[in-house]
């Protein structure tokens, strides 16, 4: 049995159809069912969009005259023409407006235990002091700014400062090295950079101004750094240049937000690419902070009660998403800097409860690394204000799915499957609390985002796998990548006329669940049949002795492609010749002989992004030999290291 075989496993209570944000919307808007609602979202954008921004407060200083203008075609879409905006004073300004200044806004926790929290009202003020000592130093509209910064308030408040004067935010990974850095900032002609002095993981400092020091020698726009004590270190200081943020912080805190056209930048988000040059999604005012807040309010439900987490980097754009998305909806944000696992494997959990944290994201390899220490660490912790689990980043295997539907959201909080991407700002497919789930599904399409699995030739699919293609139009789309059009309309549009090819794997079933099976270039094409890497994986880890699995496709000469695996085993597990027979009959007995993977190769680690996404393409690219392409995001190195040792040892066997 396959993960799209399996029954519901969770049903919506009345009480949260009852109080859930489209309820309140259909029954606003005279709407019988979801089903309507979701048609008459596609079918009547300016209906939709209009109603959201009255909903959910949205401010525009100028209103729109034009929902959606296509004179430049689909690719270039304008949205809300004539309109005029500042995403941040509906972050910030229009709470304190409303009385609710001395509402919590963000609350963090450091890894060593340190912890922060602001009010709606302190938060504005220090964006305010922050936005006018960046005006002091020079910074205009349009210019780039980069943030190298942990998981801290500083990143949050220099996210809404950015903006807020008109500049353009370049969000960073943390763990970078110097190069990636280098090739990002200069690609963008970035003039300042944030960055600490280093930050915490696992117990250990990790330094961060000396790998932006290397890197700042080899970028000839930068002006400013403006550095973050975040571990209380005093860094060597380059004079000129280099300014401690408190020291940049204006002594005014009131500051008045220029209203913006629709379409001004606001964020530069980089996303690696297959090649050695990463790729810079564009995104506007009126774009990625829109889309985040709207696929928070009718997805995941937010509201100003609601507590909000993502176990996230500023480099990943679910950074940036949940700063924007929980702030616009008056909620409270939580940030975590920090080892998820560390001193203690229940820490997430732990802060969960301690926190009153109601919608907890994580990914699903997150899951299966925490699920090895056992499942009485979330027992231990009663979690009763979680209502709602969010998951992105990679494909759900059904025994983790459930596993945290169990132990995690106690039966009763459901989990919000939720794919779309830094290119899109949020989601394509995902979950609502009005519909039953089956585990690893998405049980809807965005709201506002008309979606279809296609085949080669554009002919729509259901019950068979096939490639994810958006039909419509929405705001979050980005808005090319930055000063290379044509790569954009290349990767997006050239697949099928005016429609979206987002590069996934996807499969609808009969019911109307939808299934993300992997990326497109991970795709397995073994004797003429298309399979998802993902589907092999799954089958994999339902053996007790495997924890997690890697499948690519490696060329063979009867069926022109083959798969080839790579499992982690659980504590105590050995690896042995019998245990990898055991695995290859496994995955037959699920998928078809055919399909089943010619070897199984066992390993202490998958290569994976620091969001926890496992790099197929890096490990096919070490199993093979090929060149390896962008690997800026890679956090574990010797995992490709020990995969290319594995190669090396069976040429030489």
């Amino acid at each position: 049995m396959t993960e799209f075989d399996l029954p519901v496993a969770w049903t919506p209570s009345e009480e949260s159809i009852r109080d859930a944000n489209i309820t309140r919307q259909m029954e606003r808007y005279g709407i019988k069912s979801y089903e309507a609602f979701l048609r008459r979202s596609v079918d009547d954008p300016d209906w939709f969009w209009r109603a959201f921004f009255e909903d959910a407060g949205f401010v525009w200083k100028t209103p729109y005259r034009q929902t959606l203008d296509l004179i430049d075609g689909k690719p270039w879409a304008k949205w809300f023409a004539g309109g005029a905006l500042n995403w941040t004073e509906s972050a910030l300004d229009r709470h304190i407006a409303a009385g609710n200044g001395n509402s919590t806004a963000l609350v963090w926790e450091g890894e060593e235990g340190a912890t922060r929290r602001y009010t709606y009202a302190e938060l504005l003020g220090e964006t305010n002091r922050l936005a006018n000592g960046l005006i002091e130093l020079g910074v205009q509209k349009g210019d780039r700014v980069g943030l190298f910064l942990p998981f801290c308030p500083e990143v949050a408040i220099a996210l809404l400062a950015i903006s807020r004067i008109g500049a353009i935010a370049l969000p960073l990974f943390s763990g970078f090295g110097h190069e990636p850095l280098e090739v990002r900032m200069n690609d963008a002609e970035a003039k300042v950079l944030f960055v600490a002095d280093g930050t915490h993981r696992r117990g250990k400092v990790v330094d961060m101004k000396s790998v932006a020091d290397r890197a700042a020698a080899n970028i000839p726009s930068l002006k400013h750094c403006i550095v973050v004590r975040r571990t209380g270190r005093s860094p060597e200081m380059t004079e000129g240049r280099d300014r401690l943020y408190e020291d940049v912080l204006s002594e005014n805190d009131q500051f008045s937000p220029p209203a913006f056209p629709s379409d001004q930048g606001c964020m530069i988000i980089y996303t690696s690419g297959t090649t050695g040059k990463p790729k810079g999604a564009y995104h506007i005012h009126s774009g990625f902070p829109v889309k985040a807040a709207q696929d928070m309010f009718h997805l995941f439900d937010v509201k100003p009660t609601d507590t909000v987490s993502w176990l996230s980097d500023i480099g990943w754009m679910m950074g940036p998403w949940v700063i924007m998305g929980s702030l616009i909806l008056g909620a409270t944000l939580f940030m975590y800097d920090g080892a998820p696992d560390f001193p203690t494997p229940d820490r997430v959990w732990q802060m969960t409860d301690r926190h009153g944290i109601s919608v907890l994201g994580l990914t699903p390899t997150l899951i299966r690394a925490l699920m090895r220490s056992g499942e009485e660490h979330p027992q231990r912790w009663a979690m009763d204000r979680l209502r709602l689990i969010g998951s992105t980043g990679e494909p759900w295997n059904p025994e983790p799915w459930l596993w945290t539907l169990k132990n995690v959201g106690k039966g009763r909080a459901p989990i919000i499957n939720y794919s779309g991407g830094t290119e899109i700002s949020g989601g394509i497919l995902g979950c609502t609390q009005l519909r039953p789930l089956k585990p690893c599904c998405f049980n809807t399409t965005n709201p506002g985002v008309d979606v279809a699995v296609l085949n080669e030739r554009g002919e729509r699919l259901k019950g068979e796998v096939g490639l994810l293609a958006v039909r419509n139009i929405n705001p979050g789309m980005t808005r090319g990548f930055w000063r290379d059009p044509e790569r954009y309309v290349e990767t997006y549009w050239s697949q099928w006329p005016d429609l979206w090819y987002h590069g996934d794997l996807c499969l609808e079933d009969a019911d109307g669940y939808w299934y993300i099976l992997g990326r497109a270039d991970d795709t397995l094409k073994i004797a003429g049949k298309r399979v998802g890497p993902a589907e092999i994986e799954s089958a994999l880890v339902e053996h007790p002795m495997v924890s997690e699995a890697g499948v690519i496709g490696v060329p063979d000469e009867l069926k022109g492609q083959a798969a080839v695996a790579f499992a982690v085993l659980k504590p105590g597990a050995e690896p042995t010749p019998e245990l990898e027979r055991e695995l290859i009959e496994l995955a037959g007995q699920r998928l078809g002989k055919p399909m089943a993977p010619k070897a199984v190769k066992f390993v202490s680690d998958l290569p994976k992004t620091r969001n926890a996404k496992v790099m197929r393409r890096a490990l096919r690219a070490a199993y093979l030999g090929e060149p390896q392409g962008d690997l800026t995001a890679l956090e574990n190195p010797s995992a490709l290291e020990a995969v290319a040792a594995l190669r090396d040892s069976q040429e030489n066997g």
